[in-house]
């Protein structure tokens, strides 16, 4: 948190730095600096009034920040881990990784059925004790094995941890195994899910996404009919609907030995739970363009590509748009037969809520082009969101975008292409409107990726400030380096470096050299999940005594993103003695010993020729200097007896010590009028 909860509510900072954190942070400050508050808190905690409130607003936990919890003595810090678990507060990668360090550190990884499953995915599994390995592998079997993205190596130690709890890998996993397993199930190869009990359909459920392997194997294990569904022509509505999402995986081979009546109840069930937003198109559109190739056979209508084309079906009105099953009437060429203009134009949106295959898709868009030449207008534009991959930037360049609401419509889903951002926002942009920090936190920080460096630039400093933490994970370097730029020019006034880190995190994959040796002298512990995106080229250029520093506590995070790109990069630039030091495995060295004490010339790696800030604390860890008031301990027992706000209470603390630091090196009513 930034010391601008020190100044006035009329000051001109707060409304632009407040979060929903500091919007609770700074209410927290009013209530415990009243007289009320005071007395509440020296004589006594008043639980029934303050407990509700506090868990009324848990959600707000979720911006977590790792380093404060880092002062927290054992007790308080078990105490936030039950309450993020109780409240069941959904935190990033970043959070988790480094909340696992801590825990650790203090020996709470054995307390580990308490915490969210979530963060035992970070866990040290070393320190797992074997009587524990069970009952420690199904809850972290609960979590959600995505957030290890950037740790390659300990999602590969997670599935081998749980293998040995079931005594060694299986030919064949058992009902109890895939019970004890459970979203791990998702990492196992294609062979594990073929000769499984027939229960891993509920692991699969579970499962973000199937692999083209593992989609082979499930359909494999369906036709076997060893699953509860039965052989395929014995499957029944119910067995269907039984399946989800999983369902949409189905290949057309099996559709075509289901029931007909079955499949058509099934395909009429599937489309209207896509209508009312219960499946996603993409799942749908999978499910739709499957179950019809299996039934393109049979259709006696589909003319031949070319002339003569004719509509045998019946022209398409209002009223057959309304059919669930019209995609089974009208496969696509009868639809470019079939549908007039004016139909089309009038019944645009109950057109596009059925899940067009592509290449009906590709009809709709030609229709559209003879009807609207010139680019399709504003109001038609929120209706065409599933269409918008399909249209040239070119194309992009006629429309006419006067709204934040049409950018959010074109961009918010994950149908327009990364490479339309810039095409859709320019259009925006030529009608004379704003990037903002709202509109960003609407379309996703990704798309930060794939505007123009001449777009960024035009993006005001202020706007950063409220557009959260956006995931630029996926950015090319060259927008990495141009978002750090203008992210420094916004938050370079920053007063401590804590603040200023904790503003920039997401940003620093663009960070020069000077940067990350700045941040590692002022001993932020960096988080892995930070680190892997950082600039592989500049992490070159960092010595082993800098990336230590920089990544303090979270040092032997290294050990489970060995495997990533950007760390592997870096290791292999090392030699044995250097790999040592940091606990990792000497095989990893290169050939031709590096220099790990002198790395490349600084005049060789990415700089920054902008001046570093000037912050009060290069320590962000240190303790206040004498001067400073101290924490008063009420807010400890206050942190026990409500464990979901014991952050905040924290943090209010830490910015009391900051102040004092303030008020002593300054004149005492600086403070006040910052």
């Amino acid at each position: 948190m930034t010391s601008a909860c020190c100044r006035s509510a009329k000051g001109p900072r707060v409304g632009a730095l407040a979060s929903p954190g500091l919007a609770l942070l700074l209410s927290l400050t009013a209530h415990c600096s009243s007289p009320r508050a005071e007395g509440v808190l020296q004589g006594g905690l008043d639980v029934s009034e303050v407990d509700p409130w506090a868990r009324a607003n848990a959600a707000l936990l979720q911006d977590f920040w790792c380093q404060p919890a880092g002062q927290l003595p054992r007790e308080q810090l078990s105490a936030l881990l039950r309450s993020l678990a109780s409240q069941h507060v959904p935190l990033q990668a970043w959070q988790l990784s480094c909340l696992a360090n801590l825990a650790s550190q203090l020996s709470l990884q054995d307390d580990f059925a308490l915490h969210p499953p979530d963060l035992l995915l970070f866990y040290n599994l070393s320190q797992v004790r074997e009587a524990n390995c069970r009952a420690f592998t199904r809850r972290a079997a609960q979590g959600n094995t995505e957030l290890l993205a950037n740790l390659p190596d300990q999602r590969v130690a997670l599935r081998h941890t749980a293998l040995a709890c079931l005594g060694g890998p299986h030919l064949q996993l058992s009902a109890s195994d895939l019970g004890l397993l459970g979203v791990l199930v998702c990492d196992m190869d294609a062979s594990s899910i073929v000769t499984a009990d027939s229960h891993v359909l509920q692991n699969l459920l579970r499962c973000p996404r199937l692999s083209t392997s593992q989609q082979t194997a499930f359909n494999t294990l369906l036709a076997s009919g060893r699953t509860q569904l039965g052989t395929p022509g014995s499957w029944n509505l119910e067995g269907l609907q039984a399946l989800g999402p999983l369902a949409t995986y189905i290949s057309p081979h099996l559709w075509e030995q289901v029931q007909e009546a079955v499949g058509l109840d099934f395909f009429r069930s599937m489309v209207a739970a896509c209508r009312v937003g219960h499946l996603s198109q993409s799942d749908a559109r999978r499910f739709v363009t499957s179950f019809l190739e299996s039934k393109a056979s049979s259709v006696s209508s589909r003319p031949k590509r070319g002339t003569g084309r004719s509509c045998i079906r019946g022209n398409i009105t209002a009223a057959t748009l309304q059919d669930d099953l019209f995609l089974v009437h009208y496969d696509c060429a009868q639809l470019e037969s079939c549908l007039g203009n004016r139909v089309l134009s009038a019944n645009l949106d109950p057109l596009l809520q059925h899940p067009l295959p592509a290449e009906c898709q590709r009809v709709v868009k030609a229709k559209l082009t003879q009807i609207y030449p010139h680019g399709v207008p504003e109001d038609q534009l929120h209706l065409i969101t599933s269409l918008v991959y399909l249209y040239s930037c070119a194309e992009i360049g006629q429309w006419n975008i006067t709204s934040g609401d049409t950018v959010v419509a074109l961009l918010a889903s994950d149908v327009a292409l990364e490479n339309q951002t810039e095409a859709v926002l320019q259009r925006f942009l030529d009608h004379n409107g704003m990037v903002t920090g709202a509109l960003l936190l609407a379309i996703g920080g990704s798309r930060l990726c794939w505007m123009s460096p001449r777009q960024i630039y035009t993006i005001q400093p202020s706007e950063f400030r409220l557009a959260g933490a956006p995931d630029l994970s996926s950015c090319p370097q060259s927008r990495k380096n141009v978002l750090f730029a203008k992210a420094r020019e916004a938050f370079s006034n920053t007063s401590t470096t804590a603040d200023y880190y904790r503003l920039m995190r997401p940003y620093l994959g663009g960070a020069p050299m000077e940067e990350l040796q700045h941040l590692a002298q002022a001993n932020i512990s960096m988080d892995i999940d930070t680190f892997t995106n950082l600039n592989p080229h500049v992490l070159q250029c960092l010595s082993v005594g800098s990336v230590t520093t920089l990544l303090g506590q979270n040092v032997g995070d290294l050990q489970k993103a060995r495997s990533h790109p950007t760390v592997s990069s870096w290791l292999r630039s090392l030699n044995r003695s250097a790999l040592g030091e940091l606990g990792l495995d000497t095989n990893l060295a290169s050939a031709t010993p590096a220099q790990t004490t002198r790395r490349l010339s600084s005049t060789t790696c990415p700089v920054s020729h902008l001046a570093t800030p000037s912050r009060q604390s290069g320590n962000i860890n240190a303790a206040s200097t004498s001067g400073s008031p101290p924490v008063n301990l009420a807010y400890l027992s206050l942190s026990v007896a409500l464990p979901s706000s014991l952050l905040w209470l924290l943090l209010l603390g830490h910015l009391q010590a900051q102040c004092g630091m303030i008020m002593q090196h300054q004149d005492p009513g600086h403070c006040r009028q910052l």
